[in-house]
């Protein structure tokens, strides 16, 4: 009898180690872990990151795992549903060329759980390592986020759920068997129907993450206690590649483990906004100085993007995954802030209403055609005597194809961010975590709120 798939993956993932992981991935791999956990520091202010952070606070016991930015220590599971919910509560967490955001679930995941073991940076850095591949590629044997998306109705990111479950069990140490287990007991805690872009508030779209997050710690302990699933729940009939894979997805998960690490796709915010928004933004800052349009001159803003991009962003109610609304603060204000948000009290503005009125949204063909699952976005603004000028961005600033992004950025993003953090004592730990004897170190570093 041939090894199932469930086994292939899960005997991959027990026989990780830092050692196999090249230089530049592990400094990938740092640079993301720092930025996801100040994203969760950052996002503890959200609506999302004060009810989650106030509903785990409810299960003090055992004290086991950090609330990022607060005294409180919680059960693992929670902590890592607190944590992931902050994370992606600014819409200022990473997303990644594949699509989704896992950094909010699986970082998250690994920090609780790394917490609770007090285990060395190094394991964490190869649990985060492990679970980008296998979230990532789960998604992209599902047929990538748009086509999972559009075509179940589902949150693709539920997927990193499953990928959380084996970034528990690693840091666990289970055994191969016990992996199995755990990312089919994962399918029974985690899920999301995509009517969640819909809410007007940014809570279950932020809480979702962290959900995912906590079904991967909580399924990991479950399999470490005993409890059983299907033993092949990823290549099972009536498993997840058999309700949602593509042809090749088998191939897919597992080609090139441990030659390609998707962890190098991850992309970088430096704009509270859904992903999408970002390349449109760019555009039309640019237009805005470059060509130093005013504000009265302006006659139209048309933003071209692929078509599938445009289905997650056009005229949302959450603001900041509102293409429109994004668009028409950054060219009313001139600059958008990580820590001050324009909304809601732009909305007061007439040169805000004025703007948002005069922009349409469209697919554009080129964008569309050159990258249909992209972030692109081409921009033209019109003006009143009939002069028009475009701006085409294909990746915006922190996406990987762009080309790598710095500490010194991340130092920058984070100062201004999070003035009243210790920003250089943070990355610094952060910059050596291979060498951190107990996580805690890095987790504490983040200070109480």
């Amino acid at each position: 009898m041939s090894q199932s798939l469930s086994m292939t993956l899960a005997q991959y993932a027990a026989s990780t180690s830092i050692a196999a992981i090249p230089d530049e991935v592990k400094e990938r791999a740092k640079q993301v872990i720092f930025d996801e956990m100040a994203c969760a520091r950052f996002g503890r202010r959200s609506l999302a990151g004060q009810m989650a952070a106030r509903y785990a606070a409810k299960f003090a016991s055992p004290a086991e795992s950090r609330i990022l930015g607060t005294s409180l220590r919680v059960p693992a599971p929670y902590a890592a549903m607190a944590n992931g919910a902050a994370g992606h509560g600014e819409e200022v967490d990473g997303a990644h060329v594949v699509g989704g955001h896992p950094g909010a679930t699986l970082v998250h995941a690994a920090v609780a759980m790394a917490d609770r073991q007090c285990a060395a940076g190094a394991d964490l850095l190869s649990a985060v390592v492990l679970g980008y591949d296998v979230g990532t590629r789960l998604i992209a044997a599902c047929g990538g986020k748009f086509h999972f998306q559009f075509s179940s109705h589902h949150h693709p990111d539920f997927l990193h759920g499953v990928a959380a479950s084996v970034v528990g069990s690693r840091l666990l140490g289970l055994d191969p068997n016990r992996y199995c287990h755990a990312m089919a007991l994962a399918t029974f805690q985690t899920n999301g129907l995509a009517a969640l872009f819909q809410e007007r508030r940014h809570v279950s779209k932020s809480f979702c993450n962290g959900q995912y997050a906590f079904a991967g710690v909580s399924a990991a302990l479950m399999s470490s206690g005993g409890l059983e699933g299907c033993e092949d729940i990823l290549g099972a009939r009536d498993g997840l590649l058999d309700a949602w894979g593509v042809e090749d997805g088998a191939d897919i998960l597992t080609r090139r483990l441990g030659q390609d690490y998707e962890i190098m796709g991850a992309n970088f915010k430096f704009l509270n906004a859904g992903y999408p928004i970002h390349a449109a933004v760019e555009a039309a800052m640019t237009l805005v100085t470059d060509h130093d349009i005013r504000l009265d001159t302006i006659e139209s803003v048309h933003v071209g993007m692929p078509a599938n991009a445009m289905r997650i962003v056009d005229n949302r109610h959450m603001h900041n995954i509102c293409v429109q609304d994004m668009v028409s603060a950054s060219i009313v204000r001139g600059d958008l802030s990580l820590r001050e948000s324009p909304f809601p009290a732009i909305l007061g503005d007439p040169a805000f209403t004025r703007v948002r009125a005069r922009i349409t949204v469209g697919v554009d063909p080129d964008v569309d055609r050159d990258q249909p699952n992209g972030r692109g976005a081409n921009v033209s603004i019109t003006r009143m005597d009939g002069s028009a000028v475009s701006r085409r961005v294909d990746h915006p600033r922190g996406h990987s194809l762009r080309g790598a992004v710095t500490w010194d950025e991340l130092s920058k993003k984070w100062h201004e961010a999070l003035p009243e953090c210790d920003i250089d004592k943070i990355l610094s730990l952060a910059q050596r975590l291979e060498e951190l004897e107990d996580v805690n170190e890095l987790s504490g570093a983040f200070g109480s709120i």
